[in-house]
């Protein structure tokens, strides 16, 4: 096994712990709280945790691939390190505040945020706290073992706190704020491992700041086009459908979706540093190899035993969310070649404006054709659902053609 195989792996072992932090302790705390909690307060969290997804992505302002890929850029060098980070740093911080600001106006926009303006707020504010962790700069130092330790700590704790205070409606409140706690853990923790490594963040001058936002807006808006696919989905149920209920149904179905499609993440992660050094096109090819036969029998399992996946994540009053779950699982097959022809494949050749487009132009499509269902009044599940898999579909095939196109950019490995 060649070097760059080994620290994929080893790297990609390393982020699927920490996407085991960050989705799969999520997870385990849904079959609690769909069972405490009613169906129209479990769709409040569902609905309110769509709407923070944008925060997020406000927040991160795609740093976690610009920032890494600077990062690996500096060869090691200490001092630009610390610059890099400090200018990222401040930049996010800025982004964070902003975020509460747009928290606030979403609440007087939304009536679901405004009947529930306290515990949205609470959520915003820890999304905002996450302009502090240093995620983007242990990724491109590859210490990915410093992200699964704090992740892994942070999340088992706050997941734990959540069965011990969380017991019934009445406890909402606290939910977003063990969030908070867990964030600020994670921030200290993150503190810490800095000073381990003997980095100096340098404090940069403004200007230097907005130059990296303006470099970075490509990520964001890449990143903020990929959300719609399924935050913006729900977000427009909540204001024309507005039933909490079928809100929670679809939380539920869409959340098992994403915790499956999360597990594709850190094999892109993992790869995408050895990617931006070799630029090796046929380990993107033994990648697919491997994986989609292992994607597709998740698939089939999923489609052929829905009723008993639902039952026992979600219980059986959430039975009714079954057709969503399985009218979804097309998300699941698409989505690991869409995501591996992005970042990892076109993004390592410099071909940022392309990745880009790719996801605006289907995110645009799953707008208007969202535009259409709303004018003509067809805006139901069915609808959405077939929607959601055919632009999927869509940003396949747009990145399966630039990756034709432009396969004489990468090079031919072993």
């Amino acid at each position: 096994m060649d070097n760059m195989t080994k620290n994929t792996a080893k790297n990609t072992m390393l982020l699927y712990m920490l996407t085991f932090a960050k989705m799969v302790f999520p997870l385990i705390t849904l079959p609690y709280l769909t069972r405490v909690l009613t169906k129209d307060s479990y769709g409040v969290v569902t609905y309110v945790k769509s709407c923070m997804t944008y925060l997020h992505i406000l927040v991160d302002f795609g740093f976690l691939y610009s920032a890494v890929k600077d990062i690996v850029n500096c060869n090691g060098d200490k001092l630009k390190i610390g610059i890099a980070t400090g200018e990222v740093l401040v930049g996010r911080v800025l982004l964070g505040a902003l975020s509460l600001v747009c928290a606030v106006i979403l609440c007087f926009v939304i009536p679901i945020l405004r009947d529930y303006f306290l515990f949205t707020m609470l959520s915003a504010v820890a999304v905002a706290l996450t302009a502090f962790l240093l995620d983007y700069l242990f990724r491109g130092l590859e210490k990915m073992h410093v992200l699964t330790i704090i992740f892994v700590i942070m999340r088992g704790l706050t997941t734990a706190l959540t069965f011990i205070f969380v017991k019934s409606d009445k406890d909402l409140l606290v939910i977003p704020i063990l969030d908070i706690v867990g964030n600020i853990m994670a921030v200290i923790v993150s503190l810490c491992f800095l000073y381990r490594y003997k980095i100096k963040i340098k404090f940069p001058q403004l200007k230097n700041v907005f130059l990296r936002l303006k470099e970075s807006a490509i990520y964001f808006i890449s990143g903020i086009a990929t959300t719609a696919f399924t935050a913006l989905v729900t977000l427009l149920i909540g204001i024309f459908i507005t039933d909490l209920t079928l809100i929670a149904y679809w939380g539920v179905s869409i959340q098992l979706i994403n915790a499956v499609v999360s597990m594709y993440d850190p094999i892109m992660k993992g790869i995408h540093p050895q990617m931006v050094k070799h630029k090796n096109i046929k380990f993107i090819g033994k990648v697919l190899c491997l994986f989609m036969p292992i994607v597709l029998v998740g698939c089939l399992i999923c489609f052929f035993f829905p009723e008993t996946i639902i039952t026992i994540i979600a219980g059986e009053k959430y039975i009714d969310a079954v057709p969503i779950f399985r009218g979804l699982i097309p998300v699941m097959l698409l989505s690991f070649p869409s995501m591996l022809m992005g970042w990892p494949s076109l993004g390592a050749i410099n071909k940022e404006k392309q990745v880009t487009f790719s996801t605006i132009t289907s995110a645009l499509f799953q707008i208007i054709v969202l535009g259409i269902f709303i004018l003509f009044d067809i805006f139901t599940m069915t609808a959405v659902i077939i929607l959601r898999s055919v632009t999927e579909f869509v940003l396949m095939a747009i990145r399966g053609y630039f990756v034709l196109k432009y396969k004489n950019a990468f090079k031919e490995g072993q």
